[in-house]
């Protein structure tokens, strides 16, 4: 293997063991941000002599041995001084002797656990949510600090800065190292929820630059929602939003066109729609609907996906059971961006006249007023009742509002369609 192979055989590692390097850590040391240094400080080993020894048989063992034995040197050194620690240096010296089959054990016994509770340390509410996004992806996505930076398209410094405020917000804040219980599971859940919906709406609709989808990070949080409903097997919400996500997925390659430029859902080759994912999602809805109870936000939304998803054509589309799907997500959430999914799914099942009340109703929501969806809705409603000058008005402020290059070249698109007097 050259250096080069095995060099990209390490970054490929460091993808699927970091996540559960550091989540065994952190139960060790108590401290986050020590427990991804003596990740980094592992990797930096085998940066230094994979490439002249080989990559391991088991290379996530190899780190994690690595890992430990400089826990081990730190507490030697003195840098953890209290009895806790000390034991531990105990415990961890000890570990050093044993053979390296039982320290795997030793390691899978706990990693289920350390992963969720890695989950809800990076999630917790104590934190922005800008700050939990940069935190999970690096601690359980394991992407570098540019690599964040980029799909955010944010400058490197300022996701530095998040994910060193971050950990010292956790350690300030003494959060301990276990999954809480009671409401306060229930609120941390959300959160974690919250993080991985956010880091695949990025992926799946760019808010900026100059793509419309970035699918790897549709990837890192389908794989994070998938990890999550292992870990917490009798959660539904956590099971909708994996179906959700996982038949959101399934259009990725048919939402962009040859050059990258979009395509709507309507005008989508639904051939190209990955059925593996789709029969994926409606697998993990029925196990959330299973579970029984009220369906919660996820299961809804993953409800109104399978709706499309289930349907070969546009015309196949129950639009009926979708405006039904979204009443009951409104009045859950009270959220004035449901409402705006709301009235397409109005105009779609009684015409666009209904879709056009809803959408006036929202023109004077203050939550809405940079929202670039709300005038592109509104575009496209007015275009189908054939007043195309107030159309164009509409996708033109659409345009003015989105930061994404693909999304403003189609809605000025739309506007010089309706300037022309046609539908766009």
């Amino acid at each position: 293997m050259t250096a080069s192979e095995t060099h990209q055989a390490i970054d490929a590692v460091w993808r699927i063991e970091s996540a559960k390097l550091i989540a065994a850590l952190t139960r060790m040391v108590g401290d986050v941000g020590v427990a991804e240094d003596l990740a980094h400080d592992a990797l930096v080993a085998a940066l230094e002599r994979w490439p002249a020894s080989g990559v391991p048989d088991n290379p996530g063992a190899w780190l994690m041995a690595a890992a430990k034995h400089r826990a081990i040197d730190q507490l030697r050194r003195g840098k953890m001084l209290d009895r806790k620690h000390e034991q531990l240096g105990h415990e961890l010296e000890a570990q050093r002797e044993a053979a390296l089959p039982d320290l795997d054990a030793a390691i899978d016994d706990h990693i289920g656990d350390d992963l969720l509770r890695l989950m809800f340390i990076a999630c917790h509410p104590v934190l922005s949510t800008e700050a939990r996004v940069a935190l999970t992806l690096r601690l359980l996505g394991g992407l570098t600090t540019d690599e964040i930076a980029r799909a955010f398209l944010v400058p490197e410094p300022t996701v530095a800065q998040r994910i060193v405020r971050a950990k010292r917000t956790l350690r300030e804040a003494r959060v301990p190292f276990e999954v809480p219980r009671g409401a306060e599971r229930t609120a941390r859940l959300s959160s974690v929820l919250e993080v991985i919906y956010l880091v695949f709406n990025e992926g799946y609709s760019a808010t900026a630059g100059d793509e419309w989808v970035r699918p790897a990070l549709c990837e890192d949080a389908l794989r994070l929602g998938r990890i999550l409903a292992e870990l917490v097997p009798e959660e539904p919400e956590v099971h909708g939003l994996v179906a959700l996500l996982e038949i959101q997925a399934s259009r990725l390659r048919a939402r962009v066109g040859p050059a990258g430029e979009p395509i709507l859902l309507a005008d989508q080759d639904r051939a190209r729609w990955d059925q593996l994912l789709i029969r994926r999602g409606l697998a993990a809805l029925e196990r959330a609907e299973r579970l029984g109870g009220a369906l919660g936000p996820y299961p809804l939304q993953a409800a109104i996906a399978a709706c499309h998803a289930r349907a070969h054509i546009p015309e196949e589309t129950d639009w009926t059971r979708i405006t039904a799907l979204y009443d009951a997500l409104a009045q859950l959430t009270q959220s004035p961006v449901v409402e705006v999914n709301r009235a397409v799914a109005y105009a779609m099942a009684f015409g666009p006249a209904a879709g056009l009340e809803i959408v006036d109703a929202l023109k004077s929501e203050p939550a809405l007023a940079s929202y670039h969806l709300l005038p592109t809705v509104r575009g496209d409603l007015l275009a189908k009742l054939g007043r195309f000058d107030e159309a164009r008005t509409a996708f033109e402020r659409a345009a003015s509002l989105t930061r994404n290059t693909r999304e403003r070249q189609l809605l000025l698109g739309r506007a010089g369609a309706c300037a022309r007097g046609s539908a766009p």
